[in-house]
């Protein structure tokens, strides 16, 4: 199979990937490709550092405001529709660029994962969901290592969302996701995909996303969260469970103080930069850049270049 070759800047959220993105995109007539679980989803704009609509007329983007919060938007449907825009953003002569920190869409489309749709039943994870909340994420993780110890070896314990998912695929299917994953069919898009990884000290990236939450707090996102309770759109949906959002609908029920609410936020996207750091060290083929030392746009560029074109640089 001759692969098709592509790029994508990985890295931790607050590492910069958004803003040198657009920098290379138009250095290199690139369009992107976000990579971004919550960006797919329509309104939920501050509180996933959505690029704004008027610089995406400048550079177009991909895979942002798919669908709306309530509707279901799976592994399987990113795979496909990332894609299907590779393949249109070629046919005009642009380069894509993938950009993004969600790890498991990456898998599904460069690694042949196994991006199939599973059964699903709101009801079962919503009885595990409850369940985590009346007597504690480490007993549903206990439970999750008892029919699945692979997957629960793989999940925090404090990831509610994904634990409940995969009991809910072992309560309908009478199969560990584990298995299901390692007997399934899986699809090879046939991209030559390199990791173009961008880092800071771990210090240096908490900073940034204590300065970059205040600043989300401080101006629309609070709005937001209210704009969306008030058409309906609250934490029965997984999007607006999401890191910072669940914080502020607790803030507008009164559960938590807006102090209470920001600090959990800051806490929870520490905890995430932790795990993504974790992840994306495992990611092949990867070159490496230090954004503490300089912003690396020139031999980024160039790495881009010499892996889209190989022998050609006229781009």
């Amino acid at each position: 199979m001759n692969r098709q070759p592509v790029v994508a800047l990985i890295g931790a959220t607050a590492v910069g990937k958004t803003a040198l993105s657009l920098s290379v995109a138009e250095k290199l007539n690139a369009e992107v490709i976000s990579v971004d679980s919550r960006q797919v989803y329509r309104y939920m704009d501050v509180g996933t550092d959505k690029i704004p609509a008027s610089l995406r007329r400048e550079i177009p983007h991909h895979l942002i405001d798919v669908v709306d919060p309530d509707e279901k938007f799976t592994v399987s449907d990113f795979a496909e529709k990332a894609s299907q825009a590779v393949s249109r953003i070629y046919a005009r002569n642009r380069i894509p660029l993938f950009v993004g920190g969600t790890p498991f869409y990456y898998n599904a489309l460069f690694h042949a994962s196994l991006n199939a749709d599973l059964p699903s039943d709101s009801d079962v994870r919503g009885k595990y969901e409850a369940l985590a909340n009346s007597q504690g994420a480490e007993l549903l993780h206990m439970r999750l290592a008892e029919v699945d110890p692979e997957t629960a070896g793989r999940l925090h314990k404090n990831d509610i969302q994904r634990v409940s998912r995969a009991l809910e695929i072992y309560d309908l299917t009478g199969k560990a996701p584990s298995q299901i994953y390692s007997e399934g069919t899986k699809r090879d898009y046939g991209f030559d995909i390199l990791y173009i990884g961008l880092s800071r000290s771990r210090q240096e990236l908490f900073e940034r996303i204590e300065i970059r939450l205040e600043q989300e707090y401080s101006s629309d996102f609070p709005a937001e969260v209210e704009w969306l309770l008030n058409h309906g759109f609250d934490d029965r949906f997984n999007p607006l469970k999401g890191l910072g959002y669940k914080e502020l609908i607790d803030y507008s029920r009164g559960k938590l103080t807006f102090t209470n609410a920001l600090e959990i936020s800051i806490s929870r996207t520490k905890a995430f930069c932790r795990r993504q750091q974790t992840w994306f060290k495992k990611f092949a083929p990867a070159v490496w850049f230090d954004m503490s030392e300089s912003s690396h746009e020139v031999e980024i560029i160039d790495t881009i270049r010499k892996h889209i074109c190989k022998e050609d640089s006229s781009i």
